[in-house]
Formats: C-alpha cells, structure tokens, sequence
C-alpha cells in the first residue's frame, strides 16, 4: 500500500500558498457568446498568470479520466505493474482519450465514489461526482480550472515518479484523433503552442455532425434523462502543461452557443487559449486563417492524388506555415493551383478552401523544395 506515498497534505499548502483569487484578465480573449472559466500557473515563479472565473463549475468531460487514472493507481505497490490488459486499457484511455476504457475503469472502480475519493484525498474545492441518479455518465461530473490546476500541481509536485510518469507520460504523446470516436483532439494548448506539452481535452455535446475523420463524441453522456446540470450548450476544454520542465500548468474549460459546430468551438478555444500569458510556451510559426466547406482533406504532398492525412472539422481556423504551386484543382466556381503546408497537420491542403480572397495567400511565404 503506498497511500501515505501519495497524500496531497504538502499540495494543498502549496497550492494555498499561491493564492488563486481570482483577477481581471486583461490579456483573455473570450470570443463572443463563450463563456469560459480559465486558469495559467506558472510552476517556476509559484503564480498565476491568468485567472478568470477559476472557481466556475463546467461539467468535466474527459477532463475526468485524470482523476480515474490517479483512482486506479493510488493504493497500488510501489512497483506499480499494471496488468497487460489494464495497461493497454490505461495508455488508451489518457492518450487517445478511449471513453470505452474509462467507463470499464469507472464501473470496476466503484464509479461517482472514484470522484469522491480523489476530491477529498486532493482537497479540491469545487469537483462533484455526477448526480446518485447519473451514477455512469463520468462525463457529468463538475470541476473548475482551478481544481484541475490542482490536480496537475499534484502530479507534477508531489505524486510518486512512476505515477507523476505513467500519466504525463500518456498525455505527453496525445493522439490527435481520440480513440472512441476519431474527434481530432489537438485543439487550445496542442495547436496554440509547439511542443513540449502534455494535454488532457474534452469535449461533449457536438455529436457526429461535420467533425471530418476525427469525427464526434458525446463524452460518454449515456442513455439516461439529463441530471440538474447545464448540458444544453456544447463544452470543449483543454487542459495540461506547457513548456520545458512543465513550466506551465494550463487549464482552459468552454462553453460554447447551442448549436455550434465542433469547428467553430475548436476555432473560438484556439483564439482564446493564443490569448493567454503563458510562461515556457513557444507559439508556432505561421499565419492563421478561417477554412469553409466540410471534409476538407489535408494530403501529404500538393496534388489530389496524395495520401489523405486526416480531414479538417467544417470551418476550423487553421496556421499556415508556407504555400507552394501544385496540381491545379477545381471547385466550380473556383480554380487554383497554390496549395497551404499546415505545420501542425504535416499536410496540404488547397487554397481554395482557405478564407482569403486571392488564389495565392498573402504575407505566407513560398514553401522551401523539403517542404
């Protein structure tokens, strides 16, 4: 049993210690009709950068799955083998954000007491197991920004290293197409900074509409009648670590209009989460740009008959990093030869489908003969 290895007691002080109340945050972006709950702490100077509405509640989505993961691992022995079986479970679960492994884990675990345990043993404020009635929706439990700073601070600061690895180690290497569902998954901190990071996401309420090959996910909401919870409008949240050495603990949690597409969410979290001070954070090279139509194909060379990489979600912003001549492609009333390297994608796609008036697109330099 390792338990006293993993008390929060020293955590909780120090967290306490940094004081979270919360501040205008002048430098936030909030695009309009988002309403989002924020928090940046800066684990080389002991501060928060940004804050804003830390202590809302969101429900969690996927944001859960770090407190099953921790859950699982607590009173395991200082080994910590995880049979074969549960490992792959594991890795998938935080990794590709697998809701099937999440719920197996949830329902082996004991379920809304997981929550439970975990916010008492971390002393978080704010973070609720679903409602008694609700019991399998994980999806439906409620935390904050800054309890999920909390939650980082713990495995960053005080859990022992092969827990602090076996989870950060996972979201170290995050998929961009989530496992369950092929939501593409590496919106806010994974598209708004270089690597390194580590992210954890969430999503809920955009179903299988329009979201490309990484396509929809209800973040495990289940089949039973809706809990006294806000779960009309749409949420997606990133949270996680930013720079060398986890310099940064991010936690970023939106809701966004009924009726929003997954692209216009992931568009509108991306210009907030670019907003943010965020020490250790290095931004990409590029110009971002509004993308139309659904379906776009991102291709791993400039022509049609290139390997398709992945698909955009419908009208995602995207940062182009260079433009090159390629096949020339027509889409009545539209013809156009220039095509845009997507550096975060590793693809192509043509500049017809980028928002911009000209075939070539301005201020974007010529992509160099490796690119």
């Amino acid at each position: 049993m390792v338990t006293a290895l993993l008390s929060p007691t020293t955590t909780a002080a120090a967290a306490d210690s940094a004081s979270p109340a919360p501040r205008a945050a002048a430098t936030v972006t909030v695009p309009a009709g988002v309403t989002a709950g924020v928090a940046v702490f800066d684990r080389q100077t002991g501060t928060f950068t940004e804050q804003l509405n830390p202590t809302m509640q969101f429900r969690s989505a996927s944001i859960v799955k770090l407190l099953i993961a921790l859950d699982y691992l607590w009173n395991r022995d200082p080994a910590y083998e995880i049979p074969a079986a549960d490992r792959t479970q594991f890795n998938s679960m935080l990794r590709s954000s697998d809701d099937d492994a999440a719920s197996d884990f949830w329902v082996r675990d004991g379920g809304r007491a997981i929550v439970t345990r975990m916010s008492d043993e971390l002393e978080l404020a704010n973070t609720n197991p679903p409602p008694a009635d609700q019991d399998g929706m994980w999806g439906y439990t409620t935390t904050t920004a800054a309890d999920t700073v909390k939650i980082y601070r713990y495995l960053l600061d005080q859990a022992p290293a092969p827990v602090r690895e076996l989870i950060m180690g996972q979201l170290r290497q995050s998929t961009r197409c989530s496992a369950t569902d092929s939501f593409d998954q590496h919106f806010g901190i994974a598209g708004a900074f270089n690597r390194p990071w580590a992210v954890k996401q969430g999503w809920s309420g955009f179903g299988g509409v329009e979201n490309g090959t990484c396509g929809s996910d209800a973040s495990a909401l289940g089949t039973a009648a809706e809990p006294p919870l806000d779960v009309t409008r749409p949420a997606l949240h990133t949270t996680g670590t930013v720079g060398t050495g986890d310099r940064s603990i991010v936690a970023v949690f939106t809701l966004h209009p009924v009726g929003a597409t997954y692209g216009r969410a992931y568009t509108d979290l991306g210009r907030l989460t670019r907003s943010l001070t965020v020490p250790g954070g290095v931004r990409p090279t590029g110009t971002w740009f509004g993308t139309w139509s659904s379906d776009v194909n991102v291709r791993a060379g400039a022509t049609t008959d290139s390997d398709v990489l992945t698909q955009l979600p419908a009208g995602v912003e995207v940062l182009v990093g260079c433009q090159k001549e390629g096949q020339t492609v027509s889409v009545p009333p539209y013809t156009n030869q220039w095509w845009a390297y997507l550096p975060q994608y590793g693809g192509y796609v043509t500049n017809i489908y980028i928002s911009s008036p000209g075939n070539q697109l301005p201020n974007v330099p010529l992509c160099s003969s490796q690119q």
